[in-house]
C-alpha cells in the first residue's frame, strides 16, 4: 500500500505545471538551406529537360568500369577524363544523338601500379588505341525517366554495338543561366569483343554518372 502511495505522489509531482515547465520544447524544423544567387537545384522532371545541344560536364562525370576479379568480388576501374556532347530532342526523343569519349590512360584504380599496368601494351594499349569512344544510333524511350541508347562502342580499335539502359537523375535551371541534365547510364560489353585479353573472363559493366550543361 505504502509503495502504491509512493508511486501515486511521484506521478502527480512529474504531472504538475512545475514538472511540465522543465520539459524542454520541441525543435522547429530546420530552415532550407538558401542557394546562392543563380544557382537551382534539379527536380526529377523530364520537363525540365529543354531541348538544345549540352556538353559533358567533365568535373561532375564519373565513368566506371566493374570487373570480375576471377569470380570473387568485382573491381572497380574508374576514368576520370571524358568528354561528350548531347543534342536533346523531347519533343522527338528518337532524333536524340550522343557522342562521348574517354580517355584510356585516365584509369584509376586502389591497387598499387596496376593502373600503368592497364594503359600498356598488355590490356588498353593507350598510346595506340587513346580513347574509347561512343556514338548514338538510337534512342528508346521506355517510360518518362528511363529509356535505352544504342550505338557504336570503340574500344582498341574495335567496334561493337553496344545499349545502355539511361535513367534521369534530375533536371533543372543549373547555374548561371545554362541548364542541366542529369542521368546514370549502364551498359554491358563482352571483354573479348575488344581484345581484350582471357584474364577478363566475365562481361564488364559499364557504369555512367554524368551532368550535361547546356551550351550556349
Amino acid at each position: 500500500m505504502k509503495n502504491g502511495m509512493r508511486m501515486l505522489a511521484v506521478a502527480l509531482a512529474m504531472s504538475s505545471p512545475a514538472a511540465l515547465a522543465q520539459t524542454p520544447p520541441a525543435t522547429p524544423p530546420a530552415a532550407p538551406v538558401a542557394l546562392p544567387p543563380g544557382v537551382f537545384a534539379a527536380e526529377r522532371d523530364i520537363a525540365l529537360a529543354t531541348a538544345g545541344t549540352y556538353a559533358l560536364d567533365e568535373t561532375h562525370t564519373a565513368v566506371i568500369a566493374r570487373v570480375s576479379h576471377l569470380g570473387y568480388s568485382h573491381s572497380i576501374f574508374r576514368f576520370d577524363r571524358a568528354k561528350g556532347k548531347l543534342t536533346w530532342d523531347p519533343a522527338a526523343i528518337e532524333k536524340s544523338k550522343i557522342e562521348a569519349s574517354v580517355e584510356t590512360a585516365s584509369i584509376t584504380t586502389n591497387v598499387k601500379g596496376f593502373a600503368e599496368e592497364l594503359v600498356g601494351d598488355k590490356f588498353l594499349k593507350s598510346k595506340e588505341f587513346p580513347q574509347a569512344t561512343f556514338v548514338s544510333t538510337a534512342f528508346k524511350p521506355t517510360d518518362e525517366m528511363r529509356g535505352k541508347v544504342e550505338g557504336q562502342f570503340t574500344l582498341m580499335g574495335k567496334t561493337k554495338l553496344a545499349t545502355f539502359d539511361v535513367s534521369l537523375v534530375g533536371a533543372g535551371k543549373g547555374f548561371g543561366g545554362k541548364p542541366r541534365i542529369g542521368v546514370t547510364a549502364v551498359a554491358t560489353i563482352n571483354p573479348q569483343d575488344y581484345g581484350l585479353p582471357p584474364f577478363f573472363t566475365d562481361p564488364i559493366q559499364i557504369v555512367i554518372d554524368t551532368e550535361f550543361e547546356k551550351a550556349e
